[in-house]
């Protein structure tokens, strides 16, 4: 049997199917059974062969499976890990693909309590750093994490074997495995995910609602396609992702309308040099942050060498 025989996953989507698919391409896995909303998505997962069969009953597939993969969006995830919890098995393991942490890690706390609190221990906190436009079982893909980071965000309660092999099945995906503290983590991606999907929903649903539309879009090009591409993602993910992380994306709104500010008075004044002196601090860490991470990934490759 493999280490990772069996695996259940919770939302066979983007995250959660290529993560059966990097799985199954590695040989680490034996089976892999899904649950999802929709049966259509589902059916379509077992004739793509990301899955091998549908779960129907928790009590059933819980008790001997490895490892459990709940990668809903994070408003779904306190009803299911309150649904889990009684199901796991004593040496099943529970990771997330959840964009937040620490409502993901205050729903776990609330469901694996009481008789349940050993299911704590296990639960490893996750955030692939891979996601696209593109959702349901037809895009998950055996290469997304290839290469892509992955933030473990341990718990006090973690068994360290319990992270190590978590980091073990986000490694044999082909990830590059990082840890941050919930805080961190949603701090951190308020200001480099969050506040970018709101901006790009902001500008694309301004235009949509001009009475002019078609003109703009007709125009839009490449800077326009390459800001805003992200505006395509999924609506409920993204809702659930901006509420529950609300008051770090609520921090990062306010200091970008203050750079906003300030271009505004730049523009106002007619400022010819202060713009040029913001865009070029922007330009110059536009272009070191590229050169880092093409150096990064060509370190990682030629080392395999984990970000932990």
């Amino acid at each position: 049997m493999r280490e990772f025989g069996k695996i259940v996953i919770y939302g066979v989507g983007l995250i959660g199917g290529s993560f059966a698919r990097a799985l199954k391409a590695a040989g680490a896995v034996d089976e892999v059974v899904g649950f999802g909303r929709r049966p259509e998505n589902l059916t379509e997962a077992v004739r793509l062969g990301v899955i091998d069969r549908v779960g129907t009953d928790p009590a059933r597939e819980l008790p001997d499976a490895d490892l459990v993969l709940v990668a809903t969006p994070v408003g779904q995830m306190s009803a299911l890990f309150a649904q889990i919890a009684p199901h796991l098995g004593e040496r099943t393991l529970i990771t997330d693909g959840g964009s937040t942490k620490r409502g993901v890690v205050a729903a776990a706390r609330a469901a694996f309590s009481g008789a349940f609190a050993d299911g704590l221990a296990r639960f490893v906190p996750a955030h692939p750093i891979a996601g696209t436009e593109n959702s349901g079982a037809a895009a998950a893909r055996a290469d997304l994490f290839q290469g892509r980071k992955v933030v473990l965000t341990p718990t006090a309660e973690n068994h360290a074997e319990a992270v190590a092999r978590v980091q073990r099945a986000w490694t044999t995906c082909g990830a590059e495995v990082c840890r941050l503290t919930p805080e961190q983590h949603d701090r951190v991606f308020a200001a480099v995910s969050h506040l970018p999907h709101l901006l790009a929903f902001a500008l694309v649903r301004d235009l949509a609602e001009r009475p002019d539309a078609p003109l703009f879009f007709d125009f839009a090009a490449s800077g326009f396609r390459d800001f805003t591409r992200i505006a395509a993602s999924h609506p409920e993910m993204w809702r659930d992702i901006c509420l529950d992380n609300r008051e770090a994306l609520l921090a990062e709104i306010e200091t970008y309308a203050q750079q906003l500010r300030e271009f505004k008075t730049a523009l106002r004044k007619n400022d010819g040099a202060a713009l040029e002196t913001r865009f070029a601090v922007a330009r110059a860490a536009r272009r070191a942050w590229s050169e880092e991470n093409i150096r990064q990934k060509s370190q990682a490759a030629s080392t395999n060498k984990p970000c932990t």
